[in-house]
């Protein structure tokens, strides 16, 4: 007499599946978490450039011109280990310059511009990429 075996696990064919499909989203999902995790970064650079921003507003308002470098703005730079430097240039514009390493991607050295521009009573930013790409940076500096 015919016994009927009664299967039990997964065959070789199912694994192979859902091995596809775990590579499948894999092969999606580290790329955007890639290039969320390194536009955090680059937000890091515009929220230590606000206490410049700051200084050059408070110059302009109370000098009437915009400061041309770091010591006239009254800014000290500060740094971290994503941002090289915060300059303070011509007519108050701001530079932020990113670091050169690894975690920082394809953003390692780049810079990020801060124009601002007087509208009579207040001292309007607006943003440049610089030479970062568009993907990288905040949403205020699209």
């Amino acid at each position: 007499m015919n016994t009927i075996r009664k299967q039990s696990g997964f065959t070789l064919i199912e694994l192979m599946i859902v091995i596809a499909i775990l590579a499948i989203l894999l092969a999606i999902a580290i790329p955007a978490y890639q290039d969320y995790s390194i536009r955090a970064r680059v937000s890091e650079g515009l929220n230590m450039a606000s206490s410049a921003k700051m200084a050059v507003s408070e110059h302009r308002l109370s000098e009437g011109t915009f400061p041309g470098d770091n010591a006239t703005a009254g800014y000290e730079t500060g740094v971290s280990s994503l941002v090289a430097s915060i300059v303070v240039g011509g007519n108050g514009v701001i530079t932020v310059t990113y670091s050169s390493i690894a975690t920082l991607g394809d953003a390692a050295g780049d810079t990020l511009t801060l124009t601002p521009t007087f509208s009579g009573t207040a001292v309007i930013w607006s943003c440049a990429t610089g030479t970062i790409e568009d993907k990288f940076v905040p949403a205020e500096c699209r």
